[in-house]
């Protein structure tokens, strides 16, 4: 990896990058912040779009009470950076799993997700020989039939049998309106999404009139939280990748008010036709399946396809004025997909470099 001193101009960087427009990253970072705070319901995003804890620290000064993980391992890099407050919204199975778990609520102050008994039984066991206690939210399907249990009854006694284990804390419930992300008619969408919530909450009100405290409510994800923060009786809201403000989440999804602050620096190493332009970046620099990607402030270029190391972009009017050797920036259609392809965030602020942070937690899918 080449050495790039800080303060360097963002056009004499090799390609492809991955880099971060520091400017708008904070101000997305200060909008979900002040949005959420706005509408009385905390904030835990989610960071399986970042996977680094300089952006989670960000999160957190803004006003977030803690993160999302996905996986054990992305939570033993947060709590080894000094975070505590981790939800892995996520069922955990296996004992490699639960012991490292376990060893996380030495240093920090984890919950798990379950929908099943058989996945809190043993973490219980291994609570207590470790002598640690591991705080559990029960999932529950509210219409995505991925995983969860059944709303109800059987969300009520998960809870009552989670209470009865020895090293276990019940703190409350969780649910996800991921099948609804998509709905572009905006009225259908927040009554579709207020009647998902409304299940979820309703599963609250039975748990506690079966003498259970249910603290946390937890669900929203970025394509759904400017509806679901508006919902009666949910407490937080793990939306992380309007952060990045992807072209799926601002075009499939119609989040509103952020911008674009990701972004892959490229170079045009091929002009095969006047209005075709090829460049450095493909498959395996960014990710086009949920959404293509879009070029930066270029009118009149369009990304056409995507290969395993190539890109073609479609030209026309100024926009076929490009050389071989210009660079350009793509604007990936997903984050979370293409974050995982690189090492390291290149952190600009007016085009010059002002930090290079780590994704710490890439490749951690254990």
């Amino acid at each position: 990896m080449q050495d790039y001193a800080f303060g360097t101009d963002l056009s004499d960087f090799d390609t492809p990058i991955l880099c971060i427009d520091a400017e708008i990253l904070e101000s997305n970072i200060h909008k979900m912040s002040e949005f959420l705070k706005e509408h009385g319901v905390a904030w835990r995003p989610h960071a399986k779009c970042h996977k680094t804890p300089q952006i989670a620290q960000l999160q957190l000064a803004a006003g977030a009470i803690g993160i999302t993980c996905a996986k054990v391992s992305e939570a033993q890099v947060m709590a080894e950076a000094g975070i505590e407050d981790i939800l892995i919204a996520n069922m955990i199975v296996g004992r490699p799993k639960w012991e490292r778990l376990a060893e996380v609520c030495r240093i920090a102050k984890p919950i798990v997700a379950c929908d099943h008994f058989a996945q809190v039984e043993p973490l219980s066991q291994v609570c207590v020989v470790k002598g640690v206690t591991c705080r559990v939210v029960v999932e529950v399907n509210i219409g995505l039939d991925r995983v969860g249990t059944q709303p109800g009854r059987d969300a009520v006694q998960l809870a009552e049998a989670v209470t009865k284990l020895p090293g276990l804390d019940f703190a409350g419930i969780m649910g996800y309106e991921g099948h609804l992300l998509q709905l572009l008619d905006l009225d259908e969408k927040q009554a579709k999404i207020s009647k998902a919530m409304g299940i979820l909450v309703d599963c609250r009100d039975r748990i506690l009139e079966a003498g259970i405290d249910c603290p946390i409510v937890s669900a929203g994800g970025t394509g759904s939280y400017q509806q679901t923060a508006h919902c009666k009786g949910i407490t937080e809201i793990q939306a992380g990748g309007g952060i990045f403000a992807d072209p799926f989440y601002r075009h499939r999804c119609g989040v509103r008010g952020l911008k674009y602050s990701l972004s892959v620096l490229t170079t045009v190493v091929s002009r095969p036709e006047k209005n075709r332009a090829i460049v450095d970046a493909g498959r395996k620099s960014h990710s086009p399946d949920l959404h293509r990607p879009v070029v930066k402030d270029i009118p009149g270029a369009k990304v056409d396809r995507v290969s395993a190391e190539h890109c073609q972009v479609d030209l026309v009017a100024d926009a076929q004025d490009l050389k071989i050797g210009d660079k350009l920036e793509l604007v990936p259609g997903y984050a979370d997909f293409t974050n995982v392809l690189h090492d390291r965030f290149y952190v600009f602020r007016n085009r010059k470099l002002e930090a290079i942070w780590p994704i710490a937690a890439r490749g951690k899918i254990l």
